[in-house]
């Protein structure tokens, strides 16, 4: 099994030539998986793996040719103004012949994302609902393969930690906050738009306790300047 980076506008150009070294040389699939942390501000975190098996250890140095598992390449597909790369790491494991490129990231807001090469076309969206719920989405794309490439053997799996309530929502499992979809290629068709509705957590407050004890300190700054100026 492997991983999949198409979600939003990668470059098909690589994809095809991808799809067609897969079909040559491999028996095994791409695999992509997303994991994303909302915050309630809007902000968060993201972590993408990808991967695949090769038919040869040798096999690598052909696929990090092509761009997907190249390292440099990677983090341009997901750089931007509005975000910040933390780690990008490509590796072959030769325990099971796979090669793997992981991203760490984080966003100032999940529509940011959108100004990214990876995600251009997936649409992220974080807007308000009804009073007082929120609104996430994310599209993602149709991918034509062609090559007589199987396309059940491309799976795809996202994951959202949601700050809040969840109220509705179209994933194929939920643990507490924890919204998980997964699809084989051929489950995308025209495309598809995860989503789901939550009300936020409310942001903690600051105990009251806290506010006495400036309080207390302001009063005690206040008696010893008086004191000070009077000697």
């Amino acid at each position: 099994m492997a991983v999949l980076f198409f979600t939003g506008n990668m470059n098909r150009k690589i994809l095809y030539l991808f799809i067609l070294y897969t079909t040559i040389f491999l028996n095994g699939c791409l695999n992509y998986y997303q994991e994303t942390t909302l915050k309630t501000d809007g902000s968060g975190e993201m972590f993408v793996h990808y991967w695949m098996k090769l038919a040869t250890a040798q096999d690598s140095a052909f696929v990090k040719q092509v761009g997907v598992f190249n390292a440099d390449s990677v983090k341009r597909e997901f750089l931007s103004n509005y975000s910040h790369i933390k780690k990008v790491e490509v590796y072959t494991d030769s325990t099971d012949t796979t090669i793997h490129a992981k991203v760490e990231l984080d966003f100032q807001k999940l529509d940011s994302l959108n100004n990214t090469k990876a995600f251009k076309e997936a649409n992220l969206s974080l807007k308000n609902g009804a009073a007082g719920q929120k609104i996430f989405s994310q599209f993602i794309p149709p991918i034509a393969t062609g090559f007589g490439v199987n396309p059940q053997a491309f799976t795809l799996t996202y994951v959202y930690y949601i700050p809040g309530d969840i109220i509705t929502h179209n994933a194929h499992e939920i643990s507490k906050n924890k919204l998980t979809w997964k699809y084989k290629l051929s489950d995308i068709g025209t495309g598809k738009t995860i989503t789901a509705t939550f009300r936020p957590f409310k942001l903690k407050e600051t105990p009251i306790w806290i506010y006495s004890l400036a309080g207390v300190v302001l009063l005690v700054v206040i008696i010893f300047l008086f004191r000070k100026n009077k000697s």
